[in-house]
């Protein structure tokens, strides 16, 4: 065994909080049979009388790959047997028969599941052998996919009852420990295909960036520890926001009926938007994955302070009379009538709408820095180019949606259809069919509580401005 790699990992499992000594617990470890996890039970091993743990394995057997996946269980029994580690091996049928197209997600979600009823029959943690290679494959996919903070802290060392002790070893350092050891190992044949994102990651971008800098997975490793530090500190930070802003329960009752939490939406709105990101975070996390999409979403409608977004079938967000709240429940069918009128604006014109609301247009000529300066931005982002609108446009209509619109969302740089792009957005369903638009045929201009299309906002060259604000009942809402 290498005693300086041995003293990395226990410095690493003490620095972070992993194990302590003298503190027993059963720590099992998950045990797949690759080079990572023979790797992590020989340390383990040798790290048992430093701090004083029982240990045991468990390996779990998806039935996705036939005989070869039998042959890594046949094994991890043999390797478990000869070391004298205690093995409980689990197989999919045991929770759930994998689907018609079961990949590496729901291979990944049944591990977890096993991992969890180890849990619950009395095993305290369960280590995985997650390594710094891991960490830098995670990174630079979530980079690719569009995250923020939160996702570029990667893998943390622990997350409840898992441990990853080995994050601060590369994947040639565990196959080193295993031949340093005489440790044989298994190779999952997918690893070889190109059909999975990691795999070609794995196979070609580590690899360049290597040429580049030898260190280049520690330093992306390095990195997530970094950013992850980073994400603890903002995440402290917003939950002292929240606390600040949440509405008791009486108060959320007699606000918001329907609402199963409550913020006052001025302390969010004037928070630092790192720590709004983060109090984001931490409110859709436990509702669907935090992407970064979800989270810039809720960040506009924090910012516009009124309108809803819908992250899931049955949970959406809401704001508006100051608030911000959840609602959990099936979004209620549209009862708003669709409606096409001829929409030709002019400076305080107003078009009355079903269901009591009415849209104003404001036109207006000013400098471009009067413009902006002092202007919120749901303000600027409800505000177009008038002259653009009429060079490019003819036949305005004022409407709600029918088939075959499309839009091209600002700072997206393509047209959607638009069906698609309230899939995407999160646009209630209950609100969609009543949802005013501005419409060029099927193009359309604007959207009540987006804004207006990709390039249609005001610059320098911009003579005369149009302005749309809706109004409900009385109280003028704008739009972004």
């Amino acid at each position: 065994m290498d005693t300086a790699i041995l003293a990395r990992v226990e410095d690493f499992c003490i620095r972070e909080g992993l194990l302590q000594p003298g503190a027993p617990q059963h720590l099992a470890a998950a045990v797949s049979g690759g080079a990572d996890s023979m790797a992590l039970l020989l340390l383990l091993q040798q790290l048992q009388p430093r701090f004083g743990y029982t240990l045991s394995a468990c390996h779990v057997n998806h039935g996705l790959r036939g005989q070869s996946a039998d042959r890594d269980e046949a094994f991890v029994r043999a390797e478990c047997a000869r070391l004298g580690v205690p093995l409980r091996v689990f197989h999919a049928a045991e929770l759930a028969s994998p689907p018609a197209h079961a990949g590496e997600d729901w291979a990944r979600r049944l591990r977890y599941a096993c991992f969890a009823r180890l849990c619950g029959e009395g095993i305290d943690v369960v280590a995985t052998a997650h390594t710094a290679n891991d960490q830098a494959e995670t990174l630079l996919l979530r980079l690719a996919r569009g995250t923020g903070l939160h996702g570029a802290g990667g893998i943390r060392p622990r997350r409840g009852c898992y441990l990853r002790p080995l994050l601060c070893l590369s994947r040639a350092e565990t196959e080193a420990v295993c031949r340093a050891a005489g440790q044989p190992w298994v190779t999952d044949e997918t690893n070889d295909t190109d059909a999975y994102a990691r795999n070609r990651l794995r196979r070609a971008a580590l690899p360049a960036l290597r040429s580049t800098n030898e260190a280049a997975v520690e330093n992306l490793a390095r990195f997530c520890e970094k950013a992850g530090r980073a994400d603890a500190y903002f995440a402290g930070q917003a939950e002292q926001l929240l606390s600040i802003a949440r509405l008791d329960a009486a108060q959320t009752a007699r606000k918001a009926p329907k609402a199963k939490a409550a913020w006052r939406l001025e302390p969010l709105q004037g928070a630092d938007p790192l720590i709004l990101e983060a109090a984001l975070h931490s409110l859709v996390a436990p509702v669907r994955d935090a992407e970064e999409k979800y989270i810039r979403l809720l960040a506009e409608l924090v910012e516009q302070g009124s309108g809803a977004v819908q992250l899931t079938d049955t949970v959406r967000f809401c704001a508006g009379s100051g608030m911000l709240w959840q609602e959990e429940g099936r979004p209620e069918a549209a009862a708003a009538p669709a409606f096409s009128l001829p929409f030709a604006p002019a400076d305080g014109a107003e078009f009355a709408l079903p269901g009591g609301q009415t849209l104003k247009t404001r036109l207006f000529v000013s400098g471009f820095r009067e413009k902006t300066q002092g202007v919120h931005k749901k303000d600027l982002k409800n505000r177009a180019d008038y002259a653009r609108i009429t060079l490019l446009y003819s036949a305005l209509t004022l409407r709600t949606r029918q088939p075959g619109d499309r839009f091209r969302p600002a700072g997206r740089g393509l047209s959607k259809p638009l069906r698609k792009w309230m899939n995407e957005a999160g646009i209630p369903a209950g609100i969609r069919e009543g949802l005013p638009l501005l419409a060029a045929g099927s193009e359309i201009l604007w959207v009540c509580g987006e804004g207006f299309a990709e390039g249609l906002a005001p610059d320098e060259e911009t003579a005369q401005i149009l302005q749309l604000e809706l109004e409900n009942g009385g109280t003028t809402h704008e739009h972004e």
